[in-house]
């Protein structure tokens, strides 16, 4: 059974967004095939929260080859985007100047497919947080559905 969510989806304004595409390239430097953030939705910066999005389409660089006939989205690249909206958080929210970098992955597990025409939102938590390091507590979900949950940490390089 998946953990609960970090926070309820329900009670957020989905259609709103507080950092689009041109403000996450301010902060975080992917581009191309490795930038996986679309969109940051809303943030609770007093309880270290946020909520962003990646919308998955079929010009996805992963298409041709994961898999032939049934296109998946890689857990790896799932992982990455949460690390993104991380990053955003620390750098947007707190301000941080500098690179951060993904740091590691403390635990992953991957629920449910998720398939091209689905919008991932990406939930964050950052449970501790110091001048170099934090740690974040990720989850995707799709159509309601969790397809992922995650830890992560991230390092100020």
């Amino acid at each position: 059974m998946p953990p609960t969510l970090l926070f309820d989806l329900t009670k957020i304004d989905l259609s709103q967004t507080v950092f689009d595409k041109k403000a996450i390239e301010e902060v975080n430097p992917q581009r191309y095939e490795m930038q996986h953030l679309d969109g940051v939705i809303w943030y609770d910066k007093e309880k270290f929260l946020i909520l962003g999005y990646k919308d998955i389409t079929e010009n996805e660089f992963w298409i041709r080859g994961h898999v032939p006939g049934r296109p998946l989205m890689p857990g790896v690249i799932m992982i990455e985007a949460a690390a993104q909206l991380s990053s955003v958080f620390i750098k947007r929210v707190y301000e941080k100047v500098g690179f951060i970098g993904f740091a590691g992955i403390e635990s992953a597990k991957f629920r449910k497919p998720v398939e091209p025409g689905s919008r991932l939102y990406l939930l964050g938590h950052i449970t501790g947080y110091d001048r170099k390091k934090y740690t974040c507590i990720s989850q995707g979900v799709v159509n309601g559905v969790m397809v992922f949950d995650a830890v992560l940490s991230g390092l100020k390089v």
